[in-house]
């Protein structure tokens, strides 16, 4: 058995259940063994958000697929979370898209998502984001699910359709990747509950969902139309940088080190980084 076969065991029984939980937003070691240790069922490992934690860039496809899957295996090693990944479009076309497959199954992922957007930019885009076609998405989806060796590891089909184009195309590429063997479908930007509520009856898979109106901040209501997760955001990161950055300004302006508020005690400390675990280990080995 795979030293990761629990924690994917675990995110497929999630998705098998009547429930929806809101995914902790992690991004390194430290972030996920938080998560863990305060009792969140699963992490959501953003695209973006390694981007902005090994580059420091933005979301701009920036960051490389060995980057990616090497901060993703950083993660996995540090906390039994099963992590779920945005693998964004996959890195390129389909074959990229089954190599990438095989190398975040390596770095202990539980789950991960292929998108259909057209990604990078293509030149003469202005920033506007669009979608492939259903064909090459389908392509793409079968790739992935040819690149997966452990048949626990979930893949998802992921679409922005909600927000880019039309609720009919949005079931046209759900039904379309179903088709194509994916185990749920991963939506970006729902509108509103009615357009939820309209995509999820053609919908065959569990759905996870990326954001969406305020007022389907319900998980009782989601779960009862099949959706497992929501994703809220990632105000982990954001509240980090915030975090840093006036305590960089503060010291730099005189306050002394003592006087420093918001800093993790002493305890917390211990605990997120194991202290005690090595500590035994140093007196049983050195």
């Amino acid at each position: 058995m795979s030293r990761w076969s629990n924690r994917r065991q675990k995110f497929r029984k999630m998705l098998e259940t009547q429930h929806c939980v809101y995914p902790a937003s992690v991004y390194d070691p430290i972030s996920a063994r938080i998560a863990e240790n305060i009792g969140y069922e699963m992490g959501m490992y953003a695209g973006s958000l390694a981007s902005l934690a090994v580059l420091a860039a933005p979301d701009l496809i920036l960051l490389t697929q060995t980057e990616y899957a090497q901060q993703a295996h950083r993660i996995g090693r540090a906390s039994e979370l099963p992590l779920f990944a945005d693998a964004d479009h996959g890195y390129g076309n389909a074959l990229n898209v089954k190599r990438t497959v095989e190398e975040l199954e390596n770095a202990g992922l539980a789950g991960l998502s292929i998108e259909d957007t057209d990604l990078p930019q293509p030149f003469g885009s202005d920033g506007k984001a669009t979608l492939l076609s259903i064909d090459e998405g389908v392509g793409k989806m079968r790739a992935a699910v040819a690149g997966r060796s452990d048949p626990n590891l979930v893949i998802a089909g992921r679409t922005s359709a909600p927000q880019l184009t039309s609720i009919e195309d949005t079931i046209a590429r759900s039904k379309a990747y179903v088709g194509a063997g994916v185990d749920a479908i991963f939506l970006v930007g729902m509108p509103s509950r009615q357009a939820f509520e309209t995509i999820a009856a053609e919908v065959s898979v569990p759905i996870l969902l990326g954001g969406g109106a305020k007022d389907m901040r319900d998980p009782a209501w989601l779960a009862s139309h099949g959706a497992r997760f929501l994703l809220r955001g990632h105000q982990t990161f954001t509240a980090s940088v915030q975090a840093i950055h006036d305590t960089m300004q503060a010291l730099r302006d005189g306050v002394e080190p003592e006087d420093i508020s918001g800093t993790a005690s002493g305890e917390l400390m211990r605990t997120v980084t194991k202290s005690e675990d090595y500590a035994r280990q140093g007196k049983d080995w050195l």
